[in-house]
């Protein structure tokens, strides 16, 4: 059996892809986040005659700049390690490797002259990181300790190595030409200018300086940088940097706008003349009234032709190529981008991702060099992203409701009629949004509660409920799969959610009519039945854990207090999302422990808050909702509970009792 079949490629990547696929359909395995199947036919199947397969463009890249701290803040390398294997069998090529650029940057401000304080007042806490390197946010959740940037440097080394092994391209970081503070007492005549707030952050945590492009410092700066990376990591010559995200410019002046990027790219061909600068394109389709086509294109001139690629970030909602003439001959990569904040909650565009890439082929004069994976956040929806890595393979489009019924086969290990029907009810409903679809968890369950809150979905609920209703029929067959147990975890909740605003529109209705009992019944049932039977069926599951975020994040201290440091910046994360809620619940998750302690007490404080309106006859208002609401929201912050890192109950017998309740 062990010579049935021998799997060859042009590169490590593309013989593990090529492993993968013989796995995937010959073999009915499956490779996943949420788990793997691979029980193996014995004898291993014998192909008639050798298949050929070629990616229809160079790169599959992977990798958001906002994942590195929503989902791998607090990886060590057992799991970096499992992430890179996986890249490689997905036939992913190109990746960021952004781990320890801290530690690298604190060795040229020191060198610079700027002294730790300095230093210690602009890096954010490691669960912020990404917004700091983008220039949107400094200090807060910080400082990092020295302990931190060796941790992170060892990992790196790791990183690069593993992923260079594979044949993959290494994506590193560059300056973009924000600086601290300090910078301006250590070159008092440095020509720096502050930028405005980020999102809803005021300068005591935003407004970071901006060199310059024409100041002699800019080159001084990110030249220096850049060669104590290369000489830290070595390089493969692709370097990412992005100046304007989420940030207005100082000036629409197209030649301004060439002027800055002219300054970045010659600042990394400063240290590697072959530098090729890889660029996110969200800031075009995030800011289109100051993105129009004549800044785009200054932008982007600014770099020679073929020496920029463009991420066209969220291409399967809002494809900027289209609007900007294929980004004006600079090369691109059409990306998914499907997930923000790394939230829960069952979604996907497959139509938009089963036949984007291929109109964007065919535009006129088409730049396109590939495709991408850009969540926010990982471990989710794993459909999509199994789908979306077939397709970079792919010349036309996949028949999707028999894909889907095979991935059900292949993700069990056996096949199952009603496992099959459940996802193709889940393939036409949640995870076929059509036109301008984010995917940002807006339910009820997860939002501070108010009056006004958003219960719309783009699906059939009723089809959730049926596919709930199917998996566990399925049960008895395919329960003792992992990946089973894992779907069935996440329908369950899905359905769940549903409830929850099917509930609140019930608390809702009553309040406004006046119509106490019925408020009552409602809220009680919400309150003291629904989200703690949810918080169990959640905690029966290690991915469904708030613990396992938790003591991740306090795995990388090296003493108390950085442990504490890093529990308060992984909670806050996922909560507040800043010192008074900034981004509240962007980056919201259905973890056991979160639903109960956080989004279940704020729902218990709603209900007895209007309760008491009409017992009183006092009027609701949402402001002084809102305060006392805040006090609850950050005492779970603070509150130190700790929370299991290792599931409780039986998953299945907590659906099932769920099902019977609560089944519409």
């Amino acid at each position: 059996a062990a010579a049935a079949v021998a799997v060859t490629g042009s590169s490590g990547v593309a013989a593990a892809a090529g492993l993968y696929r013989y796995l995937r359909d010959f073999c009915g395995c499956h490779l996943s986040w949420s788990g793997a199947q691979l029980r193996l036919p014995d004898p291993l199947p014998r192909l008639r005659a050798e298949i050929r397969a070629a990616a229809a463009g160079r790169y599959r890249y992977y990798q958001n700049v906002c994942a590195q701290s929503y989902s791998f803040a607090w990886w060590d390398w057992a799991r970096w390690e499992r992430e890179i294997d996986w890249m490689a069998l997905s036939g992913i090529n190109l990746a960021p490797a952004f781990a320890g650029q801290e530690a690298v940057w604190q060795r040229v401000y020191h060198n610079l002259g700027l002294n730790q304080s300095e230093i210690d007042k602009y890096f954010t806490g490691p669960a912020f990181l990404a917004w700091n390197r983008m220039g949107n946010l400094r200090r807060w959740a910080g400082p990092l300790p020295p302990a931190w940037h060796l941790k992170q440097l060892y990992l790196q080394y790791r990183i690069v190595e593993r992923m260079r092994s594979l044949g993959m391209t290494t994506v590193l970081p560059a300056f973009a030409g924000h600086v601290p503070q300090g910078i301006l007492r250590v070159f008092p005549r440095v020509n720096a200018t502050r930028l405005g707030g980020w999102s809803h952050f005021d300068c005591t945590y935003s407004c970071i300086y901006l060199l310059d492009p024409e100041d002699s410092m800019f080159q001084v700066i990110g030249t220096l940088f850049l060669k104590e990376l290369i000489k830290e990591f070595g390089t493969d010559h692709v370097y990412s940097a992005d100046t304007f995200n989420e940030m207005t410019p100082l000036s629409s002046d197209p030649a301004y706008l060439s002027r800055v990027s002219n300054a970045v790219f010659r600042s990394m061909t400063g240290a590697d003349p072959e530098a090729l600068w890889l660029m996110q394109g969200w800031l075009f389709q995030h800011q289109p009234d100051f993105w129009h086509p004549a800044q785009v294109r200054a932008l982007l001139h600014g770099v020679p032709l073929g020496r920029m690629i463009v991420l066209d970030l969220f291409a399967e909602s809002k494809p900027v190529y289209q609007w900007t003439e294929s980004f004006y001959g600079q090369p691109f990569i059409w990306c998914m981008l499907h997930n923000f904040g790394g939230n829960h909650g069952l979604f996907g565009t497959v139509e938009a991702i089963n036949h984007g890439p291929f109109m964007a082929r065919r535009f006129p004069n088409s730049t396109m060099v590939g495709t991408g994976l850009v969540p926010e956040g990982i471990e989710q929806n794993d459909m999509v992203y199994e789908l979306m890595n077939e397709l970079g393979w792919r010349q036309e489009p996949l028949n999707l409701p028999s894909w889907v019924s095979r991935y059900a086969e292949r993700r069990y290990g056996a096949p199952n009629a009603a496992a099959a029907g459940a996802w193709r009810l889940l393939l036409r409903s949640v995870y076929n949004c059509t036109g301008v679809c984010v995917n940002h968890n807006r339910s009820p369950l997860v939002r501070r509660p108010s009056l006004h809150m958003d219960t719309e979905l783009w699906y059939n609920a009723s089809d959730v409920y049926e596919a709930w209703r199917l998996l566990l029929s399925a049960s008895a067959e395919l329960g003792s799969s992992p990946t089973f147990r894992y779907d069935l975890v996440d329908v369950t909740r899905q359905a769940a959610q549903q409830l929850v605003s099917n509930y609140y529109l019930d608390i809702r209705s009553a309040f406004q009519s006046h119509a106490l009992p019925e408020l009552l019944t409602a809220g009680g049932v919400l309150v003291y039945d629904l989200l703690p039977e949810l918080d169990s069926l959640l905690s029966s599951h290690s991915l469904f854990l708030l613990g396992r975020w938790l003591e991740s994040a306090r795995a990388m201290a090296t003493s108390d207090r950085e442990a504490e440091q890093y529990e308060l910046n992984a909670r806050n994360q996922v909560t507040l999302w800043g010192p008074t809620g900034n981004i509240l619940d962007y980056a919201n998750k259905q973890l056991g422990g979160l639903v109960l302690d956080y989004y279940g007490v704020r729902w218990s404080l709603f209900v007895s808050v209007l309760v008491e309106s009409l017992n009183s006859g006092r009027p609701f208002h949402q402001d002084e909702f809102n305060q006392a609401v805040f006090q609850v929201e950050r005492g779970f912050v603070y509150n130190k509970k700790r929370y299991p890192a290792v599931p409780a109950g039986d998953t299945l017998e907590i659906s099932r009792k769920l099902f019977l309740k609560y089944y519409p």
